[in-house]
């Protein structure tokens, strides 16, 4: 049925630990790596495996207890296959049953697109394994160019040229993660999601870029020094950068970024709640702060910042405060004045700006340059997510009772990095981005958070990231995180023990028909050309030209 050379034969195996396979003599064991993709052929299917582990294997003790030598050839190529030999684990992801009724045999590996269902079942003894054949992969993984899906190729199998997408409307339906310890590419990987969701136009973006990063031009990882585009650079049209220092994007060449500003009335004590470890705020200062903002409304702070210590005192006995919690909540409020995006109030209301710019479509990236601390960066991310969220519930709501396509809202994703500190155990049922990931897309937003400590998000939180995009990890604690209500992850934890430290990720979730290993695209100057847009200004002239003649055409003139 299939013309290329078996690798092996199924051995043995069960449906919850998998198959084993021993390989034929004439197949090298060096030439199986673990995250290879394979196929059984059984008698009524096909099963779509990845290989999970390598061994060696003897058929008798005596070869080991006096092995050849190694100038000894010609009893090597003896015992090969016989007396010594290679297996390989092989977790079955997915199955392929054809209907012989309604096709002929020959026709099975041409017609039609295959219906890939769950694996319910095993192939049987002696099941020959072959490589998967690039058919395969297309079959499962689908073509970039699909018209009736939003595919992104975002790698190759580390073993073939070949796309791997994944499905861009599925994956925006969820909340996903990009994981992976430190430099291991998880930015790389995230510009290339990003890039792609903008490319196919899956969703609209908001982006707090902490590093600056993702906006504008960037350091590219690897050795020497060399920059990459930006995703305002490969999309002019379509990405707006606010900034929260303008002097330092300015500095950085981006000459049309919009200020951000927040103010003290913009500032909830639920904000406060989350970055009380960087103020070292007390639960008596927590829950004073809550009397003065009861007591003033949204102007709590900066009337509790003017207050004299004869006034504080006056107002606790008339309001069963405490003098010396409050005294100490203004001390560290103290600490907020000196952000340089803070104020005491603003005229101009710059999140309702941001909303306005995603609503008319375009992405958004929030640029931190100098304040890019944790402080700076986890109050300005929950306070601009939370007002940006009530939008869009009210939005949700608004559809919901009209039922009109016209109120339905753009899906947006909110990418966050460090993600461990928005959605800890402690903090993910205070923060606005707890909440978005528990809810699943109800008011169509979702979230990708870039994170290098998986084991630090809050477990009802990581089992509802639907789509895991994940680099290297070395420690067990990150490595089981990564597989939080995922069913059958124990055989993929040495697959991704095993990763090479740059440009491979295991994909699995949501938007993939089932986990594989990637070498990921570059991110180079053949991907700009492939899926960036070129602004008119930096075409040449005849272009230009040729452009505007067909433009004018078209209008009939």
């Amino acid at each position: 049925m299939r013309e290329m050379r078996p690798l092996g034969s199924v051995i043995q195996g069960s449906l919850s630990r998998g198959l084993e396979v021993r390989l034929h003599p004439d197949v090298l064991v060096e030439e199986m790596r673990v995250g290879k993709f394979l196929v059984v052929q059984g008698v009524r299917s096909r099963f779509f495996c990845m290989l999970t582990d390598v061994a060696l294997g003897t058929a008798s003790p005596r070869i080991l207890a006096s092995p050849p030598e190694p100038s000894n050839i010609f009893l090597q190529e003896v015992l090969a296959g016989s007396g010594t030999y290679g297996t390989v684990d092989l977790t079955p992801m997915l199955m392929f049953t054809p209907d012989f009724d309604a096709a002929q045999p020959s026709d099975t590996e041409s017609s039609a697109p295959l219906q890939l269902l769950p694996v319910k079942t095993i192939p049987g003894h002696f099941s020959q394994v072959y490589d998967a054949s690039e058919r395969d992969f297309r079959a499962v993984f689908g073509w970039e160019d699909d018209v009736h899906r939003r595919n992104f190729a975002i790698g190759e199998p580390i073993d073939m040229a070949v796309p791997i997408c994944i499905d861009l409307d599925r994956f925006v339906e969820r909340s996903n993660g990009i994981f992976g310890k430190s430099g291991t590419g998880k930015s790389f990987l995230t510009r290339l999601i990003l890039s792609g969701i903008i490319r196919k136009q899956a969703a609209v973006n908001l982006i707090f870029d902490m590093h600056s990063e993702y906006g504008w031009e960037a350091v590219s990882e690897g050795k020497g020094f060399s920059t990459v585009k930006g995703l305002r650079q490969l999309f002019p049209g379509q990405v707006q950068i606010f900034t929260l220092d303008p002097d330092s994007t300015k500095r950085r060449g981006v000459l049309d970024a919009q200020e951000l500003y927040i103010s003290f009335d913009q500032i909830d004590v639920e904000d406060l709640m989350l970055i009380s470890r960087e103020l070292n705020l007390s639960e008596a200062s927590l829950e004073n702060a809550i009397i003065l903002r009861n007591e003033f409304g949204n102007s709590w702070i900066n009337k509790l910042l003017q207050l004299s210590n004869e006034e504080i005192q006056e107002f606790c006995e008339v309001k069963m405060g405490s003098k010396s919690s409050i005294m100490a909540l203004q001390r560290k409020l103290t600490r907020l004045a000196e952000l340089k995006y803070i104020r005491s109030s603003c005229p101009h209301n710059y999140v309702n700006q941001i909303l306005e710019t995603i609503d008319a479509g375009k992405h958004v990236v929030i640029e931190f340059g100098s304040q890019s601390n944790m402080l700076s960066y986890m109050l300005a991310t929950n306070v601009i997510a939370r007002r940006i969220h009530a939008s869009y519930v009210r939005k949700a709501d608004r559809f919901l009772q009209s039922k009109n396509p016209c109120d339905r809202p753009q899906p947006l994703v909110i990418t966050i990095e460090e993600a461990h500190r928005f959605l800890d155990p402690a903090t993910a049922r205070q923060t606005i981005f707890g909440v978005i990931a528990r809810e699943m897309r109800k008011y169509f937003v979702t979230l990708l958070v870039v994170d290098q400590r998986p084991s630090g998000i809050d477990n009802e939180v990581m089992s509802q990231v639907g789509t895991r995009i994940t680099a290297l990890l070395n420690d067990e604690k990150d490595i089981d995180a990564i597989f939080t209500g995922v069913s059958g992850g124990q055989s993929l934890r040495s697959v991704l023990a095993k990763l090479d430290s740059k440009q491979q990720a295991l994909l699995l979730g949501h938007a993939v028909p089932m986990p594989v290993v990637v070498k990921t695209r570059p991110y180079d100057e053949q991907f700009y050309k492939d899926i960036g847009e070129t602004a008119w200004e930096s075409m040449p002239d005849e272009m230009v030209f040729k452009a505007a003649e067909s433009a004018i055409a078209d209008l009939g003139f």
